[in-house]
């Protein structure tokens, strides 16, 4: 979190909830980390060119730009566990591993600014990373201006090797230097995660008031199992989950996998689609090099992620689950006369071996715009026309994938 001299509150406003006001993250975050693709590979002699080294982010970096990624978002690119030294310098400083980043962070993070890209780092809040790196923990001050001086923009905060107790006080406390930095440093926490694995309740008032996003749920790994579990565990728990979500503090499903191994071609749209029907941050974690272009167009849908980055910021909801047909709904611009537009995903859970028909009136699914509204599907660009409200919509969605939908307004003049 950060930007100079706000304040942390709590407001509660029509029934929404008001959370942390920094300025930052007002849309979902995107870009890439290397974590699921990456992992903590540190053999730099035996694999150059896919360790966690200075110059597979500058590669990444530069693909982020050549192939037009950062133009459509896309403006993040972050390190994650394995980049540190395992002391810290003399001072007390970290510092990163002298070999594999021979350049010095604030050099790599100046690399990412001169490309207008945004550059992200990775802590934990324990005495040591994940991968038994040196954590915050005692220098929480000091790295905090650590960051700030290298000119880091993004901040990951995990929580492996700490007290899930100490988190009420100790995320909060980190936040509060990095905002003393003086320093915008978008500011991601794992705080919630790590304390619903222990049974505890979060509190989520301290969370939207220190956090820009935050995760809630297991890591995702690259398969299909993955990604629905997450999707449906932010389906049963979202009368709970959704009112957190706003514009400046986002539920964090984990990262993009579209284009590793694990996922189908109908599979990864369909994690593309959810993703942004959840306003949730779009974290690409694959290898930008070798990505098929049928994955890059997925990632690259200009409408699908206009839906995730809708300014309005509302995370959509499941709507509907039935007989292996989840449909998910998501309030986005324009607004009129009290109406929303909205964007709608019907998913097939099935892997039976062929496409599943799906009917149902607007009406039924919540759009009830006398009017009607112009509908599109955005995988496939097919047009629809203008739907009215007792309309049957008939589609069919292939097992294991999505049909993607931008239902707009259409008022009368």
């Amino acid at each position: 979190m950060k930007v100079v001299g706000f304040v942390l509150m709590t407001m509660m406003v029509a029934g929404v909830v008001q959370g942390l006001d920094n300025g930052l993250a007002l849309t979902p975050p995107m870009g890439w980390l290397a974590w699921e693709r990456f992992r903590c590979n540190v053999d730099c002699v035996n694999d150059p060119q896919n360790c966690i080294s200075e110059s597979l982010f500058m590669v990444m970096a530069d693909l982020m730009v050549s192939e037009g990624y950062r133009d459509l978002g896309y403006d993040i690119v972050s390190l994650d566990d394995c980049w540190l030294d395992h002391e810290r310098d003399d001072e007390g400083k970290l510092q990163p591993d002298p070999t594999r980043f021979p350049s010095g962070i604030a050099s790599l993070a100046n690399y990412m600014h001169d490309r207008k890209l945004r550059f992200g780092i990775y802590e934990d809040y324990g005495s040591h990373t994940c991968a038994g790196y040196p954590g915050i923990l005692g220098h929480l001050e000091t790295d905090a201006r650590t960051f700030a001086d290298w000119g880091v923009d993004y901040v990951k905060l995990d929580g492996c090797n700490a007290d899930p107790a100490d988190m009420d006080e100790g995320y909060p406390a980190f936040g509060y230097h990095l905002n003393k930095t003086g320093r915008p440093m978008m500011y991601s926490c794992s705080w919630p995660d790590y304390q619903a694995l222990t049974g505890m309740t979060p509190n989520y008032t301290a969370i939207i008031n220190t956090c820009n996003l935050w995760r809630n749920y297991n890591d995702i790994q690259d398969s299909w199992a993955s990604v629905t579990a997450i999707i449906d565990h932010y389906g049963d728990k979202q009368d709970f989950m959704v009112p957190h979500a706003g514009p400046g503090h986002w539920n964090d499903p984990d990262m993009l996998i579209v284009g590793n191994f694990g996922l189908s071609y109908e599979q990864s749209k369909t994690q593309m689609a959810i993703w942004a029907i959840l306003s949730a941050p779009l974290i690409m974690s694959v290898d930008l090099r070798t990505i098929r272009p049928e994955y890059k167009a997925i990632l690259q849908n200009r409408d699908i992620i206009a839906v995730n980055q809708d300014p309005l910021g509302i995370q959509g909801k499941r709507i509907y689950k039935e007989n292996g047909i989840e449909i998910w709904s998501k309030p986005v611009t324009p607004v009129k006369h009290g109406n929303h537009s909205y964007a709608l995903a019907f998913m097939n859970r099935k892997d039976d071996g062929t496409p599943t028909k799906v009917s149902h009136s607007l009406r039924s699914l919540g759009l009830t715009s006398p009017d009607g509204y112009v509908i599109t599907d955005l995988y496939d660009h097919l047009q629809y026309g203008t739907v009215l409200p007792d309309d049957q919509l008939v589609l069919e969605v292939n097992p294991s994938g999505v049909v993607i939908l931008s239902c707009r307004l259409v008022v009368a003049t």
